[in-house]
């Protein structure tokens, strides 16, 4: 399936920054931009790379401004702004059961609705290490954390279980496979 966003990753870019100012916003959009080029490549989409990219750096297109519309108002967003609907689609389902009743379909979808939260888990564990660094960061320490139900509470559990679940992964294998994609691009 050839996968087409209408707008290059630059454009997105522009488009990320017109809604969202926040430095942690921005990043995040980046952060699983990253994430979900490693495993476009590592689960043998490399020639969609950079539409997994694009579905990873707009996911959150919508949250900065309108939480309460999360994965509603980026499509009409996306929509005024030409994208394609399969770019539509892929970045809304990460609201699955949340907000939306659009479920994950593609794989990369799934990988999606599962790292998103994750991503944010992880990144408040290395936080909290003395390195500051993902590279030495091990799945036993991201599990430590993970049990404790009001570190990073804004980090759904439920969600990256379910999207492990989505997968067919097992939650350690998710988090591990997570760990690895960020250090290709993190200190």
């Amino acid at each position: 399936m050839a996968f087409s966003a209408n707008i290059t990753r630059d454009e997105a870019w522009e488009l990320l920054k017109k809604y969202n100012s926040d430095a942690f916003h921005l990043e995040h959009g980046q952060i699983v931009e990253g994430v979900m080029r490693y495993f476009a490549r590592e689960l043998g989409y490399a020639e969609d790379e950079d539409f997994w990219g694009i579905v990873g750096l707009l996911h959150d297109l919508d949250f900065e401004q309108w939480p309460e519309h999360h994965c509603i108002k980026e499509q009409e967003l996306m929509k005024e702004a030409g994208l394609s609907e399969q770019l539509i689609h892929a970045t809304a389902s990460h609201g699955w059961s949340i907000t939306v009743d659009i479920k994950p379909e593609h794989e990369m979808e799934k990988v999606l609705y599962a790292v998103d939260e994750l991503t944010g888990l992880i990144g408040a564990v290395v936080i909290m290490r003395p390195s500051k660094s993902v590279q030495d960061l091990e799945v036993k320490s991201v599990k430590k954390k993970y049990k404790s139900a009001n570190f990073a509470a804004g980090c759904s559990r439920e969600v990256i279980e379910r999207g492990a679940e989505l997968l067919g992964w097992s939650l350690e294998d998710l988090i591990d496979r997570t760990i690895k994609a960020l250090r290709t691009f993190r200190p």
